[in-house]
């Protein structure tokens, strides 16, 4: 099944009944000339179990410890904004997977050559899914692009990744023909750093889902960094948000600032069709399948990660 993803930037009161998520709003509570019948007319509730992720874009919205607590233990995430309405902050659960222990072994105890070939081909893949958002979405010659793609050797020594890179932000953009890729740049870099931070939180809860260490990379070793799994996984599915990215420039090509309406679109992100083993599947699942290989591979049972194709 589908999880729901709620989005909330309006002041609110969240709350846990009867494995139902309450939701109240301030202003109709504190209002002393309505009943309590009136007021129950306004009350919200969704099931625990259809939450996937919840983002909280607001100071003033309050959410119990009792549904913090049934929200984890349904493997649900938890976003929390910033003031400039970025995700800055995430929640996930500690266990919720039946052989955690072994897979955490089976994930520390994996040697490095299993570690770089994992990492050849999250970049092999990676580069074919960004050489097909350029052919599908701009003019530019991408033959460079599907060379490199196959020529990644195990951990990338000649770092293609960073050279197919510098080509693809150079292209994917034609009408910003001066935008350089940059987490505190000019528009569109503030729509992509919102859909990775979505994408980011959907890959990590599927880590954890899957028994795994968000924080313990094959590439990524940032030690200041709690999710250097994700940041390694996410990889190939970057070039999904980025194809997002373009959509939302054509809907709104005089929007440049994050608004409601484009949240919107990135709340989508967990349940766009992406093609994963030859199917198509929602983008949540495909992160689980994913990271499912990814526990097979460390404890032996499989040599290839199932990644996306674009």
């Amino acid at each position: 099944m589908i999880k729901r993803t709620l989005f909330f930037s309006n002041p609110a009161y969240l709350s846990l009944s009867n494995a139902q998520l309450v939701i109240k709003m301030p202003e109709v509570e504190g209002c002393k000339s309505l009943t309590s019948e009136i007021k129950q007319e306004f009350v919200r509730t969704i099931p625990i179990e259809d939450i996937g992720m919840i983002v909280i874009d607001n100071n003033r919205i309050t959410l119990t410890s009792g549904l913090i607590s049934a929200l984890l233990d349904n493997n649900s995430s938890i976003v929390t904004c910033d003031n400039h309405s970025m995700p800055t902050g995430l929640m996930l659960p500690l266990s919720c997977n039946t052989i955690q222990n072994e897979r955490f072994r089976a994930q520390l105890n994996s040697s490095l050559p299993l570690k770089k070939q994992l990492w050849q081909q999250t970049i092999m893949q990676k580069i074919a899914n960004q050489t097909a958002v350029l052919i599908h979405n701009t003019t530019t010659e991408c033959g460079c692009m599907k060379a490199w793609s196959k020529e990644v050797r195990s951990g990338d020594p000649d770092n293609l990744e960073a050279r197919a890179a510098a080509y693809y932000w150079k292209n994917l953009f034609p009408s910003e023909p001066y935008f350089t890729r940059n987490r505190d740049g000019d528009y569109p870099n503030n729509l992509l750093n919102y859909g990775y931070a979505i994408l980011r939180a959907v890959v990590a809860r599927s880590l954890v889902g899957s028994g795994l260490l968000p924080t313990l990379g094959i590439h990524h070793q940032n030690r200041y960094n709690a999710y250097c799994l994700a940041d390694d996984i996410m990889e190939p599915y970057r070039p999904i948000v980025d194809k997002l990215v373009i959509d939302i420039m054509r809907k709104y090509p005089n929007q440049r600032e994050l608004n409601k309406q484009i949240k919107a679109e990135f709340l989508t992100i967990p349940t766009l069709d992406v093609i994963i083993k030859g199917k198509r599947s929602p983008l949540m699942i495909a992160a689980s399948q994913t990271s499912a290989s990814l526990a097979k591979c460390f404890e032996g049972e499989l040599r290839k990660i199932d990644y996306p194709e674009l």
